[in-house]
């Protein structure tokens, strides 16, 4: 599988999400098989955070890596109202209580909030000096966001949403990231369920390059996420269908005619965007 260095370590381009995990009991034991199926499957960074399930999905995750820590590269995000210095400190207890790991491997501020953004970095630095974390870094930051947090630190990632229908961040942001070799976390890659992922899966433009590679317009749709320069995809499956899915859509092969189909089904913006958001 493709891999991207992120805070020194290599990380597979795809990974795990776990939004919506651990909110119902009767689903917990097919969640932690489906991040084990992915573990299985190479898919080794799982991404979560102390906001999903109220720290349910962070619980999943720490009985699916149990026995295997070594084998997880995990990935969680502290509430912007815990981002205080003493704030994140705790909220990075609770989450490695829940994880039941003694470190994180790369911890993110969900979204900028009322904190100061120095004070929330002054806490990640002396997470990572005390070994609680060994990278930190930002999530739903847009271009301004990101040069203002080069005055206090630097994030090994940004974590925004990206995917065919929601092209914004290629204008500014990322171009920004690759020139400074910032990677990008892609979250809902596949939009969620509802309107928005019909949409996209429904797409004839879409529909006609999927026929052609015989294979569903979900995998083309996730292909061309995983084909982007610098950008992790964080799809989020419990149907073992669907996660091998997933992982057989980082074999697929785009050719430059694919490419330009899909950018006339899903045109790359023109001009400056408001940073889409979940």
């Amino acid at each position: 599988m493709k891999t991207l260095k992120m805070a020194g370590r290599e990380v597979p381009a795809l990974g795990q999400g776990t939004w919506n995990m651990g909110e119902q009991a009767a689903r917990r034991q097919d969640e932690v098989r489906a991040l084990q199926l992915g573990l299985d499957l190479g898919m080794t960074l799982i991404d979560t955070a102390e906001m999903y399930g109220e720290g349910g999905a962070e619980e999943v995750v720490g009985e699916a890596i149990a026995g295997r820590r070594d084998d997880a590269y995990i990935v969680s995000k502290v509430y912007p109202h815990n981002a205080s210095f003493d704030g994140v400190q705790e909220a990075c207890e609770r989450s490695l209580r829940r994880l039941k790991v003694d470190t994180i491997d790369l911890y993110l501020l969900h979204w900028q909030g009322h904190h100061p953004l120095a004070e929330t970095f002054d806490g990640f630095e002396a997470l990572k000096q005390a070994g609680k974390i060994k990278a930190y870094g930002v999530s739903n930051f847009d271009l301004d966001n990101l040069e203002e947090s080069l005055a206090y630190g630097a994030p090994a990632t940004n974590q925004v949403l990206y995917n065919l229908m929601k092209r914004g961040i290629e204008f500014d942001l990322l171009p920004w990231a690759r020139q400074r070799q910032l990677p990008i976390m892609a979250y809902s890659p596949l939009e969620t369920h509802g309107p928005e992922q019909a949409a996209l899966l429904g797409n004839s433009g879409l529909q006609a390059v999927a026929g052609a590679h015989g294979v569903t317009p979900a995998q083309i749709a996730l292909a061309w996420v995983l084909h982007q320069d610098g950008v992790i995809a964080i799809p989020k499956a419990v149907d073992p269908v669907h996660l091998r899915a997933n992982r057989a859509a980082a074999e697929i092969q785009l050719s430059a005619g694919d490419l330009a189909a899909l950018d006339q089904a899903f045109p790359p913006p023109r001009r400056r965007r408001a940073l889409d958001m979940r």
